[in-house]
C-alpha cells in the first residue's frame, strides 16, 4: 500500500508541477517527494529492491535539502 500512496504523492505532484498548478519550489510539492520518497524507501527496502531504494533515499535528500533552503531563504527576506 506505501508503495502506490507514494505513486500517487510523486506522480500527482509532477502532474500538477507541469501542468502550471504547482510551482517546483512549492512546500506542498517538496513536502509531496519527501512523504512519497521516503514511502517508496520503506517500500523497496521491504522487498529488497536496493538499487530503488537508494535512488529514493538520495530522492529524499533532496527534497530535504530544497525544504530548509526555502526555509533559510525565507528567514533572511
Amino acid at each position: 500500500m506505501m508503495g502506490w500512496i507514494a505513486s500517487v504523492l510523486i506522480v500527482g505532484s509532477y502532474a500538477l508541477n507541469i501542468t502550471g498548478r504547482l510551482s517546483a519550489s512549492s512546500v506542498i510539492y517538496v513536502s509531496a517527494n519527501i512523504i512519497g520518497g521516503i514511502f517508496f524507501v520503506v517500500n523497496t527496502y521491504y522487498h529488497k529492491a536496493y538499487p530503488s531504494m537508494f535512488v529514493n533515499v538520495i530522492w529524499v535528500i533532496i527534497a530535504i535539502y530544497m525544504l530548509s533552503k526555502k526555509r533559510v531563504n525565507k528567514k533572511t527576506e
